[in-house]
């Protein structure tokens, strides 16, 4: 019987590790799930305004919502937006905002890191030292900075949160090659007279990214919590932007009803605070599994 090629033979006993594990199972389908509603956008919820699909319709700017009825069956928030459209649109806001940012800064910190493992000396001191500066600001406080200076918007908050996500995948990546760089199979290659080049992206790197894709993982839904904090505070998308965030500052004044009945509009916070939520809870679930799955300590238990 022919035996399996190793890297097959890994890659099969990796996603054992990773789908034997319940809460892995929960959070891919999560994630599945709200993938779907992404991908089918347009069918579930088809589009009022076809110039800019993510502009929640509205009917009237009565500021008090509405509660579920066969015209809008999630109801309404303030100004008569449909949360079920803001919530099924919502959905491609978030997942473009955490590839953006998640994807520019992994790519960045990596690079980086990178550079200032595999050559230390003054390269690895200089970069280094300005990533220092940059850990010295607070994230949310810079992030929130870059924003009020270059003006509102949600693009705005994803170029800036990109801007500041990367400080993290420099100092994870720079110690995973600190301690591969003087491996012997390293040694080997530059004997070989491979270049610089290639031993960081073949040998080098496909083993020093493990940590830095668990932390995109976790990052996909951190940075789509932190946007959304954004976005409530007003330095987000604009009033009637398909945004979970957005739609929860829709929200403010009625999270807590009148007096004889303080529930009455839960509806309007509750659905899409529960959609941010269970995204973070997917990909926190999914960094968790990865995390078991390709920790050397745990792989082999």
């Amino acid at each position: 019987m022919k035996s399996q090629h190793p890297r097959l033979r890994e890659l099969k006993f990796t996603l054992y590790r990773i789908f034997r594990n319940p809460s892995a199972v929960i959070g891919f389908l999560l994630i599945l799930f709200f993938l779907a509603v992404a991908v089918f956008a347009p069918y579930i919820a088809p589009p009022k305004y076809a110039h800019n699909p993510y502009l929640m319709p509205h009917k009237g700017f009565s500021p008090t919502p509405k509660p579920p009825s066969k015209t809008h069956i999630l109801g309404t928030a303030s100004g008569q937006y449909d949360i079920f459209y803001g919530v099924v649109w919502g959905t491609r806001t978030a997942f473009k905002i955490g590839l953006f940012v998640v994807g520019f800064a992994a790519l960045v910190g990596i690079a980086l890191g990178a550079i200032a493992g595999y050559y230390g000396g003054t390269v690895d001191e200089v970069l280094m030292r300005i990533t220092d500066i940059m850990w010295a600001v607070p994230t949310l406080v810079l992030a929130m900075t870059i924003v009020v200076a270059f003006g509102r918007g949600l693009d705005k908050i994803m170029i800036a949160l990109a801007l500041v996500g990367w400080r993290w995948y420099v100092r994870v990546i720079r110690s995973e090659i600190l301690t591969l760089r003087d491996q012997d199979f390293v040694q080997a290659a530059k004997i070989m007279g491979v270049s610089d080049t290639k031993i960081i992206l073949r040998h080098i790197l496909p083993n020093a990214i493990y940590p830095a894709l668990i932390m995109a993982s976790m990052d996909m839904g951190s940075m789509v919590i932190t946007a959304s904090f954004m976005s409530f505070v007003g330095l987000g998308a604009p009033k009637g932007y398909a945004d979970w965030g957005q739609m929860v500052a829709l929200a403010r004044n009625y999270i807590v009803g009148p007096p004889d009945d303080p529930l009455k509009f839960w509806y309007t916070i509750v659905i899409p605070g529960g959609c941010i939520v269970l995204f973070v809870l997917g990909w926190n679930l999914i960094g968790d599994a990865l995390r078991d799955a390709f920790d050397p300590k745990l792989r082999r238990r």
